[in-house]
């Protein structure tokens, strides 16, 4: 992946979360504070004001730009996950143009890790970590770089995402609701589930 694929990820990113503002947060406003959209929204609105004032400059800038700017506009836990996970994501990237699938993949991996060890949610607590554990996992393990394997991670996210609506939650706002959080898709799985549709496309946009 290069610098400028890898701002096709986040401005893509960043139209599916307004495409999906109003389900993001109606999903969040039956578990939640029903802003989770809004607060994404608003956060990648600036990535990409971000990314339009400056040249590119590197993977590992542009990294640090996305994890800074997130961090500092998106309120909520989901600003301080998404945002400090980034700047793990960026340092696990080089400092040039361009990186190989497998270090891209190895920087996502990162990206988890410094995720969990920030919210400490585990596969089951229903959050994006649902999505992101096992869609991950599964890319590290398929080591390939096309469209069918994409494909496959991007149904394996909207799948997990879909599960967690028969889980309880046990991190965040959502806990406080126990049993009463079952029935209930987790808003942060499902915006995660749009990166990885981002991730897809932007992929696509290269290959044709």
């Amino acid at each position: 992946m290069d610098d400028t694929t890898f701002r096709q990820l986040w401005r893509r990113f960043a139209a599916l979360v307004h495409e999906h503002r109003g389900e993001l947060n109606d999903l969040d406003a039956a578990i939640g504070d029903g802003d989770h959209g809004s607060n994404m929204d608003r956060g990648l609105a600036k990535v990409v004001d971000a990314f339009d004032a400056s040249p590119e400059g590197g993977l590992r800038s542009d990294a640090k730009l996305v994890g800074m700017t997130l961090m500092s506009t998106v309120g909520g836990a989901s600003g301080a996950l998404w945002g400090s996970a980034m700047l793990k994501f960026g340092a696990s990237l080089p400092d040039e143009s361009e990186v190989s699938w497998a270090g891209f993949v190895q920087a996502l991996a990162d990206f988890v890790a410094a995720l969990a060890t920030r919210g400490g949610a585990v596969v089951g607590d229903k959050t994006m970590m649902d999505v992101f554990i096992p869609v991950t996992e599964g890319l590290v393990a398929s080591s390939a770089e096309d469209q069918t394997a994409l494909t496959q991670a991007l149904e394996q996210a909207r799948q997990a995402s879909d599960a967690t609506s028969a889980l309880v939650a046990k991190r965040g706002r959502a806990a406080y609701l126990g049993e009463r959080s079952v029935g209930h898709v987790d808003p942060g799985s499902r915006s995660s589930a749009l990166w990885f549709q981002a991730l897809l496309e932007s992929q696509a946009t290269v290959s044709a």
